[in-house]
């Protein structure tokens, strides 16, 4: 029955696609690009978010020292391409790794870019001026860096601890754009100054993100558009409703679910929907720090209570992943095959066996169905939160839980989070690549910023430097593993699933790759026109 599922939605997708495929023709200049965001972002500043909502909106406005390409729809190592460095190159103990610059590069407001702003951003990074940024969600993904250095103005060496093969696709990121040595980071939250295809323009809170084309863009030609507005429309059916009509060009990454995908088709089949990948795994945050969830009895309980299916099938149709930390197989690079994921804690057997073991710790607990644990299960105001955390409520309900859903309004949802401001909640936690560098480090790791369940274990922290520092891919991936394992026994953040969803755009908008194992790495957008 799964497999007609994916049928019927890949010949949806296909037919939507067919119709929105006119001959080629060549890229025309202007027209300004009207895309949905689902929320207000907190800031505009990237390096001090960890939200979508700020990539999307101000990832034009920046340049990275190389980027993944965005022309190609799978981030790899192997894809990609120079952006602000001209060329790059590792020592001979992967422990040096230099960047040639690019010369002639402004800033927005006129001031030349040089070595000095690589320098500055990672040094901000890595804590030399810890005054500068208010949160510094990344710092983790630049622990190995011990420093910074500078050859003139043209050229920078990153100095690591140990090798870390990694570090070329966490600078490719859309996370880690260059910023100004010579703008103060309040500033950069509000009216950020890049080097890139576009300027920041105008940010209404709750209402739109504006940017227009820099007409001294180092890159000749680019970029074809005049300019982007990131549209902030937090209701889903306005969204959709915007779409079908023509308001929007283009929806949020990940943004649209096989359903509406469907409802799509039919109010509107000239739009074009192409459903994926997104790396953003469903998850459950346990606050272990106080009671009631000190108890790892009953910790364990919320563990065997989950029906991942029931999430995969009532939420995706079927095209949702079971996995477990890392992105699910195929896509991913390190997800697990199903014989090693069925050996992890809470994920062998059957449901039956697994949900009526969570009822008979609840009963050792002393509770059952005339005494029920009453608590708040809470989730970010996104209607990607707060579909599956409805679901979410109901299984817990089925192992003697009394359980209520408490929505957290967006901008704040991140600051409640870090703070471990919850007894458990639903959470989606997005990779910006498909590295364990980033997605265990920055989820797990005892001094991670964006470890909102506090969870910790200096034996992982070890595990986690060895499997970064290892060359061969495939005794990495058997560590990674491993990781998993010790997180799965550990109960560290239960995962649903591995999401599938859609993006969906105009026929009139071209040269756009929807990139199929992150959310965050293609809204350069300097690529994209629209056909008129």
């Amino acid at each position: 029955m799964q497999t007609g599922v994916k049928m019927s939605c890949a010949a949806i997708a296909l037919a939507i696609g067919f119709a929105a495929s006119p001959p080629t023709v060549a890229q025309q200049t202007g027209g300004v690009l009207r895309v949905s965001n689902p929320a207000n972002p907190s800031s505009l500043s990237i390096h001090e978010e960890a939200s979508i909502t700020t990539v999307q909106s101000v990832m034009a406005v920046f340049n990275n020292l190389v980027l993944f390409d965005p022309a190609n729809q799978r981030n790899s190592p192997e894809a990609i391409v120079p952006d602000l460095a001209e060329s790059w190159d590792w020592d001979r103990t992967g422990t040096k790794l230099t960047f040639k610059l690019r010369t002639g590069v402004k800033w927005h407001d006129g001031k030349p870019f040089s070595a000095k702003d690589v320098a500055c951003t990672w040094s901000r990074l890595i804590g030399k001026e810890p005054d500068y940024f208010r949160k510094n969600p990344r710092r983790i993904w630049f622990e190995n860096l011990k420093d910074v250095t500078v050859d003139g103005d043209a050229s920078v060496t990153f100095h690591l601890e140990r090798p870390q093969p990694a570090l070329l696709s966490m600078l490719a990121s859309g996370m880690s754009p260059v910023y100004p040595c010579h703008v103060a980071a309040k500033d950069m939250r509000t009216n950020p100054i890049g080097t890139g295809p576009f300027k920041m323009v105008e940010f209404k809170s709750n209402e739109v993100v504006r940017l227009v084309r820099n007409p001294d863009y180092w890159k000749p030609g680019r970029p074809y558009l005049d300019g982007v507005e990131h549209r902030i429309i937090p209701n889903r059916s306005t969204r959709v409703l915007a779409l079908s009509a023509g308001d929007l060009h283009m929806t949020s990454t990940g943004d649209i679910s096989v359903p509406v995908m469907k409802d799509i088709a039919s109010s509107a089949p000239n739009v074009f929907c192409k459903l994926g990948p997104t790396n953003v795994s469903s998850n459950v945050l346990i606050n272990s720090a106080k009671p009631p969830f000190d108890n790892p009895n009953l910790r364990r309980a919320v563990m065997l209570g989950l029906d991942r299916q029931s999430f995969i099938d009532i939420l995706s149709q079927g095209h949702s992943s079971i996995s477990g930390v890392m992105m699910a197989l195929p896509e991913g690079n390190f997800g697990m095959p199903m014989e090693v994921m069925e050996k992890l804690p809470g994920y062998g057997g059957t449901l039956e066996s697994r949900q009526a073991e969570a009822r008979k710790i609840m009963e050792g607990l002393g509770y059952g169905p005339s005494k029920r644990l009453k608590l708040k299960v809470s989730t970010r105001d996104f209607s990607s939160y707060k579909d599956p955390a409805v679901i979410l409520v109901d299984q817990l309900n089925k192992v003697f839980f009394d359980a209520e859903l408490e929505i957290i309004e967006s901008t704040v949802w991140f600051g409640r989070a870090a703070r471990q401001d919850y007894t458990i909640a639903f959470n989606l936690t997005g990779s910006a690549i498909d590295d364990p560098d980033v997605t265990l480090t920055e989820n797990f790791a005892c001094n991670s910023d964006n470890n909102f369940s506090k969870y910790c274990n200096r034996e992982v922290d070890k595990m986690l430097a060895d499997q970064s520092a290892e060359r061969d891919p495939e005794k990495r991936k058997k560590k990674v593993w491993e990781i998993e394992r010790v997180l799965a026994d550990d109960i560290a953040r239960p995962i649903i699933s591995h999401g599938r969803a859609a993006q969906c755009w105009q026929p009139a908008v071209k040269g756009y790759v929807r990139q199929e194992n992150s959310i965050y790495n293609h809204w350069r957008l300097e690529q994209v026109w629209l056909e008129r």
